[in-house]
This record gives structure tokens, C-alpha cells and sequence, in this order.
């Protein structure tokens, strides 16, 4: 599990940015290293995902005394300008594609970051 800030670090995220970029590299190499065994090496690069403490995050930030949906969305107008699906996501939204990547379905991705960051990257991964 990476994220997209492993490919388009936030200024306020360096220290994240890096262990994430980290974990891309590292799912590559582990898959070159494991070619032709049948044993698939993939990453998954969520954006913004809803949890209790990305909310309590947000409107720590937030302008004061805005609601949770607030919050989020002057985040996402202010921070997160790319993205197309203007929205946190949602955690089981990222468990349909781990569940994709765990099934017999995908035995042909290997080597891949695939993205489930409602198009915040605007580059392809």
C-alpha cells in the first residue's frame, strides 16, 4: 500500500512523500526480482481517504468553525485542486481494488501502481 503522495508529494507531506515514493520502488523490485514464479508484486496508490483522523485533520486546518463536510471540501478546493472526484475517498472504495489485486482476476498485473485517487494524479503512474 503506497499513495499517490509517493508520486506527487504535498509540500505539507515531505517526510510521508518519501516513504511512500519508497514503497514504489521497493514493489518494483520485488517484482523483477520474483518474475516468471507466478507471484505478483503490485502497489496501490490511494488519495485522501475518509478516516476518523484525516476528519479530526482536516478541521484542525480547516477555517474555524466549519462542519466535517466543510472541512472536507475546503480541503479538496484549496489542497487537492486536481482532483476529479472533488471527495475524500471512501476505504472501501480502496478495498475493491486490494480485493481485485488478491483475486485470480489479476493475475496479469504485476510490476503496477494502480491508482484509486479519484484522478488527483494528473500524470500517468
Amino acid at each position: 500500500m503506497s499513495s499517490e503522495s509517493g508520486v506527487m508529494t504535498p509540500p505539507e507531506m515531505v517526510h510521508y512523500g518519501v516513504t511512500k515514493s519508497s514503497q514504489l520502488a521497493v514493489s518494483r523490485g520485488m517484482a523483477e526480482l520474483t518474475k516468471g514464479t507466478g507471484v505478483t508484486v503490485n502497489a496501490v496508490l490511494p488519495g485522501p481517504t475518509r478516516s476518523e483522523g484525516i476528519v479530526e485533520f482536516l478541521q484542525k486546518v480547516a477555517s474555524p468553525g466549519v462542519s466535517a463536510a466543510e472541512a472536507e471540501h475546503e480541503f479538496i478546493e484549496k489542497h487537492r485542486t486536481s482532483s476529479l472526484l472533488q471527495r475524500l475517498i471512501e476505504d472501501h472504495e480502496v478495498a475493491n481494488l486490494v480485493a481485485y489485486l488478491a483475486s485470480p482476476l489479476s493475475a496479469a498485473t504485476n510490476g503496477a501502481a494502480l491508482r484509486v485517487e479519484g484522478g488527483l494524479l494528473r500524470s500517468i503512474v
